[in-house]
């Protein structure tokens, strides 16, 4: 009984890291602007390898990869923060909306 429930472990383990490639695959290949759906296959087909490839192929011009970076903003670069008087009200000279 023992050599079926590690077995059984082992199995879920395995499971895991293939569902996790599938994912880490389809975010490379949407944030490189291919689509998810090619990274979620290759990412399901070749497994550990399907992530590693899209590492190595070159994002698009227009992709979030190269306007925000791999991860979220792109390192920290906000726009600063807004003052009153950039609002439009009356100190700016600003025509009322309406």
């Amino acid at each position: 009984m023992t050599v079926i429930a590690l077995l059984g472990s082992t199995a879920l383990w395995l499971t895991y890291a293939w569902l996790a490639s599938a994912i880490a695959g389809a975010y490379l290949s949407g944030r490189k602007g291919y689509g998810e759906k090619a990274g979620l296959a290759s990412g399901l087909l070749l497994n550990v390898l399907g992530p590693l490839i899209w590492l190595v192929v070159p994002p698009k011009a227009d992709s979030l990869w190269k306007k925000l970076g791999p991860f979220g903003r792109g390192g920290g670069k906000q726009a600063p923060p807004a003052r009153a008087e950039d609002a439009g009200g009356a100190e700016s000279g600003a025509k009322p909306v309406g």
